[in-house]
C-alpha cells in the first residue's frame, strides 16, 4: 500500500474517533447560543441515570423545607397536634408530587417543582383567627378550619384555571419585556430574604456551618477536582446537609441543648420535630380526607386575590426556571398553559386538604443554577420521591426532621440565585436610558418599601393598614401589597407599557427585539422542541 493511501486511512480513522466529540461540542455551542446558558451544558446533556436519581433526590430534599415549615406553623394554630401535622405534611408532599408531574408533562414542561407557597399563609391564618371556631375539641376545630380552607382554595383555583387555559394570561405576558421582567424575577428571589439568614440565626451553630460548607463545596472544592467531574458542586447539597445533620445530631445526643430555652431546642435539636413518632408507617392521602369542604364568600374572595398574587409571583418563577434550564425564552402561550395547570394544582390542594396553595418552588429554581442540570427528567424523578415518601410516612418523616436552620442556609444560596436570574436580564436592556433607570429603580425600591410598611404596621397593630369591619376586604387589599415581587412586577409592567412605548428607540432600550422571535410558539422550532406536549397532544391541544 502506498504511503499516500496509508496516510489517508490514518486521517480518516482519526476523523471518526474525533467525530462524536466534535458533534457534542457543536451541539453544546449551538444550544448555548440561543438558550442564554452561560454555563456547562455538557453536564445537562450527558448525565447518567444514577446521577439523575441522586439529583432528583436532592430536589426532593430541598423542597422539603417549605413543605415542613408551613404546616408546622399552621397546624398548631388550627388546633392539631403532631399526628395531624404529620398527616398534613404527607398530604402536601403527595399533592406536590402530583402537581410537579402534571406541570412537567402537560404544563410549561419546564423542570419546575410545584410546592407549597408562603403567599397563602397569611389568608389561611386569617381564616384560623376568624373567631367562628368555638369547638372545645381541638381535633374537631382543626378539621373544621381545614374544611374551610379547602373551600377557599377550590374557589380560588378558578382564577388561574380561567386566566391560563383561556389564553388571557398570554395576552398579558406578551407585553412583558426584559425591563419589566427584571424587578419581577429579581424580587421573586431577593424578596424572600426574611426566610434566609434570620432562620440561620435561630441556631447559628448549625445554620452558619451549613452555609459555609455549602459555599465551599459548590464554589471552591470544584477547582481541586479533576476537570469534567462535577460531583462536588453538583451534589453539594447532599454532602453539606449530611455533614451538618450528623454534627447537629452529635450536639443533640451530647446534651449541648439540655436546659436551653424551648425556642433554642426547637430550632437546634434533631429530635424535636415530633414527626417520626407521629407519622404512620403507610398512609395514602385521599380526596376530602378531612370531610366535605365548607364555603364562605368572604374567605373565598380573599383567597381569590391571593391566588392572583401567586400567579404573578409564579410568572417570575417560571421565567427564572427557563433561564436556568437553558430553555428558549418562555413563549406567552406556554406560560399561560402553565398557569392553567397551576390552577389545577391549587384545586388539588383544596380537594386533598393541604392547608396551603401551590406555586413554583423558588428554592428548587435556585437549585437548577447550583447543579447546572436543567433536566425535566430529574425533576420528574424528584416527584416520584415525593409520592413515595408521602405514602411511606416513617421514612419520609426522617428526612422531614432536618433542623430548619439547615434549610434556611440553603435558602440563602438558592433565593440569591433566582434573584441573580432576574438581574441577568439587564444585559438585554439599555442601562444608559434614563427611562429604564427610572422604571428599574422605582419599581424595585417600592417593591421592597411598600411590603415592609405593611409588615411593620401589622406587627405593631396586629392588623394591616386596611382595617375595616369586613375581614375579607382587609385581606383582599392587604395581601397583594405585602408581596414584594407582586408590587415590583406590576409597577414595572405598568410603567414599561405606558412610558413612551411607541418610540422605536424605546423598543430597543426595553430589549424587546431579543424576545420577539420567541413570542409565538410556531415561529421557532427550538421553542417547539422545548415546550411541545408529549404523545403528539399538540394536535388536539394547540397552544392558544
Amino acid at each position: 500500500m502506498s504511503r499516500r493511501h496509508t496516510h489517508q486511512k490514518i486521517s480518516f480513522r482519526m476523523f471518526l474517533i474525533a467525530l462524536p466529540a466534535l458533534l457534542r461540542g457543536v451541539l453544546v455551542e449551538s444550544v448555548s447560543q440561543y438558550a442564554g446558558g452561560a454555563w456547562n451544558l455538557q453536564s445537562i446533556l450527558f448525565c447518567s441515570y444514577s446521577e439523575a436519581i441522586l439529583l432528583g433526590f436532592q430536589h426532593y430534599i430541598v423542597m422539603l423545607g417549605t413543605t415542613v415549615i408551613i404546616p408546622s406553623t399552621l397546624v398548631p394554630q388550627m388546633g392539631g397536634g403532631n399526628e395531624e401535622k404529620a398527616k398534613v405534611i404527607q398530604t402536601l408532599l403527595f399533592v406536590a408530587g402530583l402537581n410537579t408531574l402534571l406541570q412537567t408533562c402537560f404544563g410549561t414542561r419546564l423542570p419546575a417543582v410545584m410546592g407549597g407557597s408562603y403567599t397563602f399563609v397569611a389568608p389561611t391564618i386569617s381564616i384560623i383567627l376568624s373567631g367562628r371556631w368555638s369547638d372545645p375539641d381541638p381535633i374537631s376545630k382543626f378539621k373544621k378550619i381545614m374544611r374551610a380552607t379547602q373551600g377557599a382554595f377550590i374557589i380560588a383555583s378558578v382564577v388561574q384555571i380561567v386566566l391560563g387555559f383561556s389564553g388571557l394570561w398570554r395576552n398579558v405576558a406578551r407585553f412583558l419585556s426584559p425591563v419589566s421582567a427584571v424587578p419581577l424575577v429579581a424580587l421573586a428571589g431577593f424578596g424572600l430574604y426574611e426566610f434566609g439568614f434570620p432562620g440561620v440565626a435561630n441556631c447559628v451553630e448549625i445554620g452558619l456551618p451549613q452555609l459555609i460548607i455549602l459555599v465551599i463545596f459548590s464554589q471552591y472544592l470544584v477547582h481541586f477536582v479533576k476537570p469534567g467531574k462535577n460531583i462536588v458542586d453538583r451534589f453539594a447539597v447532599l454532602f453539606s446537609v449530611t455533614v451538618v445533620w450528623i454534627y447537629a445530631h452529635i450536639l443533640t445526643v451530647g446534651g449541648a441543648y439540655n436546659g436551653k430555652p424551648t425556642k433554642t431546642q426547637t430550632s437546634c435539636r434533631t429530635d424535636r420535630a415530633g414527626l417520626i413518632s407521629a407519622a404512620p408507617w403507610i398512609r395514602v392521602p385521599y380526596p376530602f380526607q378531612w370531610g366535605a369542604p365548607s364555603f364562605d364568600a368572604g374567605e373565598a374572595f380573599a383567597m381569590i386575590m391571593t391566588a392572583f398574587v401567586a400567579l404573578v409571583e409564579s410568572t417570575g418563577g417560571f421565567i427564572a426556571v427557563s433561564r436556568y434550564a437553558s430553555a428558549t425564552p418562555l413563549p406567552p402561550s406556554i406560560l399561560s398553559r402553565g398557569v392553567g395547570w397551576q390552577g389545577i394544582a391549587i384545586l388539588l390542594s383544596g380537594v386533598f386538604g393541604t392547608a396551603n396553595g401551590s406555586s413554583v418552588s423558588i428554592e428548587n429554581a435556585g437549585l437548577l443554577a447550583l447543579t447546572r442540570v436543567g433536566s425535566r427528567r430529574v425533576v420528574q424523578i424528584s416527584a416520584v420521591f415525593m409520592l413515595l415518601f408521602s405514602v411511606l410516612g416513617k421514612f419520609g418523616a426522617v428526612f422531614a426532621s432536618i433542623p430548619t436552620p439547615i434549610v434556611a442556609a440553603l435558602y440563602c444560596l438558592f433565593f440569591a440565585y433566582v434573584g441573580a436570574a432576574g438581574l441577568s436580564f439587564l444585559q438585554f436592556c439599555n442601562l444608559n436610558s434614563f427611562r429604564n433607570k427610572f422604571i428599574l429603580g422605582f419599581s424595585i425600591y417600592l417593591g421592597l418599601s411598600v411590603p415592609q410598611y405593611f409588615k411593620e404596621y401589622t406587627a405593631i397593630n396586629t392588623y394591616g393598614p386596611v382595617h375595616t369591619s369586613g375581614r375579607w376586604f382587609n385581606d383582599f387589599v392587604n395581601t397583594p401589597f405585602s408581596s414584594k415581587p407582586f408590587v415590583a412586577g406590576i409597577l414595572a409592567y405598568f410603567l414599561d407599557n405606558t412610558l413612551h412605548k411607541k418610540d422605536g428607540q424605546i423598543r430597543k432600550d426595553r430589549g424587546k427585539q431579543w424576545w420577539d422571535k420567541f413570542r409565538t410558539f410556531k415561529s421557532d422550532t427550538r421553542s417547539e422542541e422545548f415546550y411541545s406536549l408529549p404523545f403528539k397532544l399538540n394536535k388536539y391541544f394547540p397552544s392558544v
